[in-house]
C-alpha cells in the first residue's frame, strides 16, 4: 500500500504496469547517473530541463516589485515574497497540468532557451543555457530593463533513492539536491540578493503519480543586512498538509527577532505577518495569482540550438506515444553530441557558451554566502557560471525575435 491507500501502480496506465513494476526495481538499486535510466513512456515529459529556468519569472508584477520600494526592510521582504510565489510553478505546476511531474529532456550542451514576458511590468526578458554536461548544469539570466531588476544564477541536481517501510506503509522517493544559487540585484539600490536552493524529493513514484515534496532550508540573504529563512515540511505520514513551508526574514544575526513572518502552503496561500505578532501584512495565494505568458518565438525563427527547434521530432514523438520513433529521434541528437565532444577533445578546445562563462572571481557570493555558510560547491557545477553581458551584446539573429532582441541585459 502507498501512503495514501493507494495499491502500488494505481495511477499507472494498465498497459505500462508491467514496465512500471520492472522500472521501480531498476530505481530502488540502481548506481551511477540517474539522469541517463530510461523511463516508461507515460511518464516521459515533452519539454527540456533548460525550460526549467522560466518558471522564476511567471508573476513579472511580483518579480519587479521591490525595486519600487524606499524602505530596505520592506523590500527585503518583496524579495521574500517573490521567491515563495515562484515555488509553485518551479516545483508543482507540471504535476498540477499533467496529472503527474513528468521526466523531463536531457539538455545538451549548448541548448538554449529564450523568451520574454509582455505585461503592465514591461518587458521581462529571460535567456537559459545548458553550460555543462557532466554534470549536467543549467545557466540563467532574467530582467526587466525598466525596473532595473535582474535574477541570474545556475544549477545542477545531485539525485538518489531512498526506500522505508513503516508497518504497513512503504515509500520510495527520489532525493533531489539542487548545487548551485541565484543572485537577484536591484539597480536603483545597487543591492544584491543571495538565494539557495531548496532540496526536493519526488514522491509518489510506487503509485505511478509522482509529484515534488520541498524540504529542510534555504536561504535568502541580502546585501543590506537582512536575512531570509525558509523552512519546509511536507506531509507527515498521519497528518499535516503537503508543501507546507516557513519563513522568518530577521537583520542579519538576530534570528530570534523576526521582523516578518510568513506561513502557509506554497502551492495554495500564505500570509505575511508583522514580527512575532497577529498582525497580517499581506496576503498571497499562488494558487489563484494568475501567471503571464511566456513568448516564445516560432520554431521556423529558432536557432537549431534553441530547446523547442532541437527537440521538436522527439516530443512530437512522446505526444503520439511512439516510443520507437522518440528513442531514434534523441539517439540522433545523443550521437551528433559525442561527435561534438570527441572532436573538441582530439583539438584541445572546449565549447564555446553562447551568453554565459566560467569565472573564478566570485566577491558578491562570497560576501553574503560567509553569513549563511552556504558553500560555492563548483566542483559539482562545473566551476561557477556568470551572465556574460560581452558576449551577448556580440549575439547576432536569429537571436533578435519581434524587432527587439533578447539580449539588451543592461540596458
Amino acid at each position: 500500500m502507498s501512503a495514501d491507500g493507494g495499491k502500488e501502480g494505481a495511477a499507472v496506465p494498465p498497459q505500462a504496469r508491467g514496465s512500471w513494476s520492472s522500472f521501480l526495481k531498476s530505481i530502488a538499486s540502481f548506481n551511477g547517473d540517474l539522469s541517463s535510466m530510461t523511463a516508461p513512456p507515460f511518464i516521459l515529459s515533452t519539454t527540456s530541463l533548460v525550460e526549467f529556468s522560466s518558471y522564476w519569472a511567471e508573476h513579472p508584477s511580483v518579480f519587479v516589485a521591490p525595486a519600487a520600494e524606499k524602505d530596505p526592510a520592506k523590500r527585503a521582504l518583496l524579495v521574500l515574497k517573490w521567491f515563495l510565489s515562484t515555488l509553485k510553478q518551479q516545483y508543482a505546476s507540471r504535476s498540477e497540468k499533467l496529472g503527474s511531474e513528468k521526466k523531463p529532456l536531457n539538455p545538451f550542451l549548448g541548448e538554449l532557451f529564450l523568451g520574454k514576458w509582455e505585461d503592465a511590468a514591461g518587458t521581462t526578458q529571460l535567456v537559459s543555457e545548458q553550460v555543462s554536461h557532466h554534470p549536467p548544469v543549467t545557466a540563467y539570466c532574467i530582467w526587466n530593463g525598466n525596473a532595473g531588476v535582474r535574477l541570474q544564477g545556475y544549477n545542477a541536481q545531485k539525485a538518489s533513492f531512498s526506500r522505508t517501510i513503516n508497518v504497513k506503509v512503504s515509500s520510495l522517493a527520489q532525493r533531489l539536491q539542487q548545487i548551485g544559487h541565484a543572485i537577484y540585484h536591484i539597480d536603483e539600490y545597487d543591492e544584491d540578493y543571495l538565494i539557495t536552493l531548496p532540496s526536493l524529493h519526488i514522491e509518489g513514484l510506487i503509485t505511478g503519480s509522482p509529484y515534488v515534496e520541498l524540504n529542510r532550508t534555504s536561504y535568502i540573504q541580502s546585501s543590506s543586512g537582512f536575512t531570509a529563512k525558509i523552512d519546509y515540511s511536507g506531509k507527515g505520514w498521519v497528518s499535516g498538509k503537503k508543501n507546507t513551508f516557513s519563513a522568518t526574514l530577521f537583520p542579519d544575526g538576530r534570528e530570534k527577532e523576526p521582523l516578518y513572518t510568513v506561513d502557509g502552503q506554497w502551492t495554495d496561500e500564505f500570509t505575511i505577518k508583522e514580527g512575532k505578532g497577529k498582525k497580517v501584512v499581506d496576503q498571497f495565494s499562488p494558487k489563484n495569482t494568475k501567471t503571464t505568458p511566456l513568448s516564445v518565438a516560432s520554431l521556423e525563427q529558432q536557432d537549431e540550438l534553441e530547446s523547442r527547434r532541437a527537440w521538436k521530432k522527439v516530443a512530437a514523438a512522446i505526444t503520439k506515444g511512439d516510443t520507437d520513433t522518440a528513442g531514434y529521434e534523441k539517439s540522433i541528437i545523443e550521437n551528433r553530441q559525442r561527435e561534438l565532444r570527441k572532436k573538441e577533445k582530439e583539438e584541445g578546445r572546449e565549447w564555446s557558451r553562447r551568453f554565459f562563462s566560467r569565472t573564478d572571481k566570485f566577491p558578491m557570493f562570497q560576501k553574503l554566502a560567509g553569513k549563511i555558510g552556504e558553500q560555492v560547491n563548483d566542483s559539482l557545477t562545473n566551476g561557477v557560471w556568470i551572465f556574460d553581458a560581452e558576449k551577448a551584446s556580440e549575439a547576432r539573429p536569429p537571436f533578435q525575435k519581434d524587432g527587439a532582441s533578447v539580449l539588451r541585459a543592461q540596458e
